[in-house]
């Protein structure tokens, strides 16, 4: 069985410091609705963020973060709203188990991230939220490190 906390990359170094932003660093960071946590994580110039909206159809897909200051004031008004819920369950761990990045291609100094979300989170009231897309982070090397220069995101999963 798969550890959700475990870095699946022990001896790939480039692979281990994405998966460290894309999966511990991003899930505390929104936890805490704390943008300072991850802000050097972007590639500001050229940023851009899809909105698939767990649509197939690329057709339905939308620029809806043609900035990553757009796209920062989308990330902490879900996380402020998270913030808000209460949870039967630790949603740390919840998040953790339900997120698995496994695959990631580099090519040079680019670097194409498959993040998938497959399960949800028990919420104090009875119901559970549904955690059930994926996103492909597009990375660089940026100034010595890797980082997020943009995505699409809330793909379906699984796809098709």
């Amino acid at each position: 069985m798969r550890d959700p906390f475990l870095n699946p990359f022990p001896s790939d170094s480039a692979r281990q410091v994405i998966w460290e932003m894309l999966v511990p660093r991003d899930i505390d960071a929104f936890l805490a609705a704390d943008w300072s946590m991850v802000e050097h994580d972007f590639v500001e110039e050229g940023f851009i963020g899809i909105d698939a909206q767990k649509q197939v159809s690329s057709d339905r897909w939308r620029l809806a973060f043609p900035t990553l200051s757009a796209y920062r004031q989308e990330w902490l008004r879900q996380a402020k709203d998270f913030a808000e819920q209460s949870f039967a369950e630790d949603p740390r761990t919840a998040i953790f188990t339900t997120t698995t990045l496994e695959d990631i291609e580099i090519e040079g100094d680019m670097a194409l991230v498959r993040k998938k979300f497959d399960g949800g989170i028990s919420k104090s009231d009875g119901t559970r939220d549904v955690l059930q897309w994926q996103t492909l982070y597009y990375c660089r090397l940026h100034q010595g490190r890797w980082k997020i220069s943009g995505f699409t995101g809330y793909l379906p999963n699984p796809m098709g």
